[in-house]
């Protein structure tokens, strides 16, 4: 893509967490584990969980707010809103419409993307190509989700792992350097039985609680997620070593770890927020930007990777230079 070409640039950043949070040692209160097996196996040390008054609706357009603030805009200015969310307020309409009412700026585009924890990258790359394409000018892509909502706290092997909460970007499009370089997307159907939720509107009837095969999820991350950033890095005309910071869906500290080395990747610059948030699922890569922009520790002109991998499998990257 030429330096006179349209991009998707990203203008603000930002991030919503429910109020309650809950750190292992209280899990433990309740739930059959320990700080100890928890942290050894995932990394994860807090997370937060959704009071009945907060919604994956809520937290999305606190997040909105934030990343609107952040780039110096209002509701106004955007007419497309994406919400990537597994977890979304009512099966219909789109949590995306209940946000657009939120900010008051009704009548432009707005939907909801489903894709588990890849959602984010999903929503994202349909947020680019409209702007691309001129469908937009400006957007809000959304991840959000309060899988509180839909765990088994029976099962200590899936209850432990995931949280609540929100994250928020607003692209322009502006010609130059900036912005989305490439976007690379997957999914393969035939591993449903490993991570999926076992209801639904149309079998069951109902919402469902998540189940998922950890040892066999994590193998397919490490591989899934090291090939797409490669490839994906590649569509760019990048390497490993142009990369200054990598933003990886926050699963496990394990995957994440595994997938750097696998890489060759420098462990200093690949954010990392598991710890405090746990798998936040689509919210999980745009909270962490957030993080990373906002500590300082990601800085206009960065090139920065974007990864997730979640049930499906759906997985993908996105380079972008910030």
């Amino acid at each position: 893509m030429t330096q006179t070409a349209l991009r998707a640039v990203i203008k603000g950043t930002g991030s919503a967490l429910p109020r309650h949070r809950v750190s292992n040692a209280e899990l433990a209160a309740r739930v059959d584990t320990s700080d100890e097996w928890i942290t050894e196996r995932t990394g994860i040390k807090f997370r937060h969980i959704a009071e009945p008054d907060e919604t994956t609706a809520t937290l999305a357009t606190l997040a909105a707010r934030n990343a609107l603030d952040a780039a110096g805009m209002t509701a106004s200015d955007i007419d497309l809103i994406i919400v990537a969310t597994a977890t979304p307020d009512q099966t219909f309409p789109a949590s995306a419409t209940i946000v657009q009412h939120a900010l008051g700026c009704n009548g432009g585009v707005a939907f909801d993307v489903a894709a588990v924890c890849s959602g984010f990258l999903y929503a994202f790359s349909v947020a680019e190509s409209m702007i691309r394409a001129g469908s937009a000018k400006n957007a809000l892509v959304i991840g959000a989700e309060t899988f509180s909502r839909i765990l088994d706290w029976e099962d200590r092997a899936t209850c432990v792992l995931f949280g609540d909460g929100a994250g928020a970007v607003v692209l322009s499009g502006e010609v130059g350097t900036r912005g989305a370089l490439a976007t690379r997307l997957h999914a393969d159907g035939q591993h449903n039985e490993l991570l999926y939720v076992d209801g639904g509107p149309s079998t069951t009837g109902t919402v469902g609680k998540l189940r998922m095969k950890g040892r066999e999820v994590f193998r397919h991350a490490v591989t899934n997620l090291a090939s797409v950033m490669h490839e994906t890095l590649d569509a760019a005309d990048l390497t490993p070593a142009d990369v200054d910071w990598v933003v990886p869906h926050q699963a496990n500290a394990r995957i994440i770890d595994a997938t750097a080395k696998k890489l060759g990747l420098d462990p200093a610059k690949v954010v990392l927020t598991v710890d405090q948030h746990a798998n936040t699922s689509a919210a999980s890569v745009p909270l962490a930007l957030d993080v990373a922009v906002r500590d300082g520790r990601i800085k206009p002109d960065d090139i920065i990777v974007l990864e997730a991998m979640g049930g499906g499998f759906t997985w993908g990257a996105s380079v972008v230079r910030m």
